[in-house]
């Protein structure tokens, strides 16, 4: 098991736009190190805000040693909360979701108000101070729709994706959506496997024969090739949909920790369906034509999301353990569409359902291979992983940094 002294090591003598050496995507200490310094110091997507419409409405989610509680409060504003009684620590909320008009915790009735007072501790006596013994607050933010959590005490900024998450996402409505689906996977993988065979559609074509009916796997119309070179089709996709005002052209941060773009769809494709089609005809985004193409939006370490003209996806990577990470997507569509009228499950759910199965054993046989004694770090193609130096170089970045506190940040292309 590495010390974190080992981890920086590595990192400093890594290979530039090649694959991680083996530790890093398999040793204990190497993951305890990417929770401490990743996971729990930078802003993780939980769950869509619609998903938690009602004051009551709540979300458990487990990251690492943490349990958080994500709940809607009377006032409509979301707030997290470490799931913990401020008695003697039991867990508050034992379901994953649930409503509730207080938070209770089951084991000797203290109530919270939904905003984290402590209301109610039965026989603490006449020196006991209720107002000192409130919920342990998470930092979390409601993002156009999406709730981000930091478990870091000081949060770092996030004022910036804010603003751009406001721009990109203005034509799609999710606080009137819901969720119509969700899938959970857990893959046998390290999250950074997960991650960078998100990054690059180098393996689509031999592994995802429903995908790439509509996705376009040129690395140029995703901004993931480093030639700063769009494809002719990308650029008169973006002028065509911002001149509807909806926000496509590529923009990425500095640290190289999020991203946006807005991609046509093959031949004119609508939606990602077997035949191209929308699949959802009440729409939850204000485009006026079908054929938008997919916004496409990371923000690392926990999320990538799809944003259609007729609905939405969104997906979120949760760590488990050196090799183990928890994959949850969940399909948006219209909070007024209705099943078996406005939408087909199946069909609405099947390309991304074949394609995250398909995702799964790719990355799991990746594993499997890296454990091989005979593994050594292989070079990326330049032309179609871009997107993995990309990572890899966050990444690298990012740990170094925090280990060390020298930032050694490369502006993103």
């Amino acid at each position: 098991m590495l010390r974190e002294s080992d981890v920086l090591s590595t990192l400093l003598r890594r290979k530039p736009a090649h694959s991680l050496a083996q530790d890093l995507y398999c040793d204990p200490g190497v993951f305890k190190a990417d929770m401490e310094n990743i996971w729990y110091r930078d802003w993780l997507f939980v769950l869509p805000a619609c998903e938690i419409p009602k004051a009551g409405n709540y979300l458990v989610h487990e990251i690492g040693a943490y349990s958080v509680v994500i709940v809607r409060g009377n006032d409509g504003e979301i707030r997290a909360f470490h799931n913990s009684c401020r008695h003697r620590g039991s867990v508050l909320c034992k379901s994953k979701k649930g409503t509730g008009p207080k938070l209770v915790c089951p084991y000797h009735q203290w109530t919270y108000e939904l905003d984290g007072k402590l209301l109610w501790a039965r026989e603490m006596g006449p020196d006991f101070d209720a107002s000192k013994h409130g919920l342990k607050q998470v930092n979390c933010r409601n993002i156009s729709g999406m709730v981000y959590i930091c478990l870091a005490d000081d949060a770092p900024s996030i004022d910036e994706f804010e603003a751009e998450t406001a721009r990109y996402l203005a034509p799609h409505d999710l606080e009137n959506s819901k969720v119509a689906f969700e899938s959970t996977i857990i893959e046998k993988g390290n999250w950074k496997l997960v991650w960078e065979n998100n990054r690059e559609c180098y393996h689509c074509a031999g592994n995802h024969p429903s995908l790439c009916r509509t996705f376009p796997e040129d690395p140029r119309a995703i901004g993931n090739d480093d030639s700063g070179e769009m494809a002719g089709l990308q650029s008169s996709h973006t002028l065509r949909c911002e001149a509807v005002g909806a926000p496509s052209a590529y923009r990425v941060s500095q640290r190289g920790d999020w991203r946006f773009v807005r991609t046509p769809l093959l031949d004119a494709g609508e939606s990602y369906t077997m035949n191209g089609k929308v699949a959802v005809s009440k729409p939850n985004s204000s485009i006026p034509f079908k054929d938008a193409g997919a916004l496409l939006k990371f923000k690392y370490p926990g999320c990538w999301n799809h944003f259609l003209s007729d609905h939405i996806i969104v997906f979120r990577v949760t760590p488990i353990g050196p090799m183990e990470t928890e994959v949850c997507t969940k399909w948006l569509v219209h909070k007024d569409a209705v099943e078996g009228q406005d939408y087909d499950l199946k069909r609405l759910t099947e390309v991304w359902v074949a394609t995250n199965d398909e995702d799964r054993e790719v990355v799991e046989n990746n594993q499997r291979g890296i454990l091989s004694p005979a593994y050594q770090p292989g070079p990326y193609s330049v032309t179609h992983e871009g997107g993995n130096i990309q990572f890899v170089d966050w990444y690298a970045s990012t740990m170094v940094q925090a280990i060390t506190g020298v930032d050694t940040t490369v502006a993103a292309e």
